[in-house]
């Protein structure tokens, strides 16, 4: 209990062979697609980090109002040993639950997984250098993949996944996100899920789709980052300025839907794999952002072994936490 590791080494990221796959298969749908997670380079993580601070993008205030209060109340009385934060990015939030463990455990173990090795790197360090008793133990790594470093964490562990990050995954992998972190759950351990709720009596539509649309238009910069990240990693050549952004809310689906729309035709180039048309007017999708209420939350929860044993939301129903414990 307790363990020391001064450590910051990395776990190794994808090659770039699966990134090129990933791409080839992704363009080679109906509707184009790539995985939100190219998002995250440097300067993706950077771009946002500055969302979180728009007007419009009420998710991240609101989640950081309920880590104040309830939830920092929740992590003092659950008292974990470690924390394993899941797309952890700058780790701004994740301080919160951090001084909340610290009053009972002052030498507690923060492992922080995200895909932006120099971004989550930085943050380690800094971590690190606020609060020496902290042992900090990053891991770069897709967040869907094995979590298998969690054996060798001090326990009870306390799994987070903010950000309504959960969004992201869609229908069968979301409930396969959470069965991952069910698999490396022990007995007392516990999970924190932030998530954003569906418009309803108290949430508009149109205050939902303006948080992906900002008026400084730091989300349309985010999104061709992705492309402009790809071109230098994977050799790609998409035509940047042939790209808008478009996002909206699809009622039917509960989710918000983001685009990259190509205004002319292009070919893009794969590196081993040849040329991918795309016609003027087709569109990537680059991002689903799921919302939820509370039984559907539950039911995701329950297939994945685990039941809601705390829940609260803010005042205006914008958005909601859940800490579930395994079943």
């Amino acid at each position: 209990m307790g363990g020391r590791c001064p450590s910051l080494a990395l776990v190794k990221a994808p090659p770039l062979q699966g990134m090129l796959e990933e791409i080839q298969s992704g363009l080679s749908r109906p509707q184009k697609r790539l995985p939100s997670k190219f998002f995250y380079d440097t300067r993706g993580s950077e771009l946002f980090e500055a969302i979180t601070e728009l007007p419009e993008y009420y998710l991240a205030r609101t989640e950081t109002s309920l880590l104040k209060a309830p939830v920092s109340g929740w992590v003092t009385d659950i008292a974990p040993w470690s924390l394993v934060e899941l797309g952890a990015g700058s780790a701004r939030k994740t301080r919160i639950l951090l001084a909340a463990m610290a009053p009972v455990k002052p030498e507690r173990t923060y492992a922080p997984v995200d895909v932006a090795g120099d971004f989550l790197r930085t943050t380690a360090e800094a971590l690190k250098a606020e609060d020496p008793s902290l042992d900090v133990r990053p891991q770069v790594r897709d967040i869907t993949w094995g979590l298998d470093f969690v054996s060798g964490l001090p326990g009870p562990v306390l799994f987070a996944l903010l950000g309504s990050t959960i969004g992201n995954f869609a229908g069968e992998t979301s409930v396969q996100l959470l069965s991952n972190v069910r698999s490396a759950m022990s007995e007392n351990d516990l999970f924190l899920l932030g998530a954003d709720l569906r418009p309803g009596e108290e949430k508009s539509i149109e205050r939902l789709e303006a948080a992906y649309n900002d008026v400084q238009g730091v989300t349309r910069e985010f999104n061709l980052n992705m492309l402009r990240a790809l071109n230098r990693d994977a050799g790609t050549n998409f035509d940047l300025a042939a790209f808008r952004h478009h996002a909206l809310y699809n009622e039917s689906e509960g989710r918000i839907e983001m685009y990259l729309v190509s205004e002319t035709a292009q070919e893009v180039h794969i590196p081993g794999s040849g040329v991918v048309p795309i016609g003027a007017g087709e569109s990537i999708q680059t991002e689903l952002s799921c919302k939820y209420n509370r039984p559907v939350l539950t039911g995701m929860l329950t297939s994945a072994r685990m039941e809601i044993v705390r829940w609260c939301t803010d005042d205006d129903g914008l958005y909601a936490m859940a800490l579930a414990a395994p079943v």
